[in-house]
């Protein structure tokens, strides 16, 4: 699993265009989580925040609890 977050506010309408992540905001910005099965998959998300012109502030891989198993 991804987070991604970003300065910029982006509401859930987003999110069949970011493959299908999980939006949320606070006062920092958004924050997309979700499944990335590869770095290919990882690059076409980060080049479309890339074409809206986004402020990229971290990604981090996140560990679920299946995984851990």
């Amino acid at each position: 699993m991804i987070q991604i977050k970003v300065q910029e506010r982006l509401d859930g309408s987003w999110s069949d265009w970011f493959e299908g992540m999980t939006i949320s905001f606070d006062q920092e910005g958004s924050t997309l989580t979700g499944m990335i099965v590869d770095q290919v998959a990882l690059r076409a998300v980060l080049s479309k925040l890339w074409d809206l012109n986004l402020t990229l502030l971290s990604v981090n891989r996140i560990e679920t609890i299946s995984a851990k198993r």
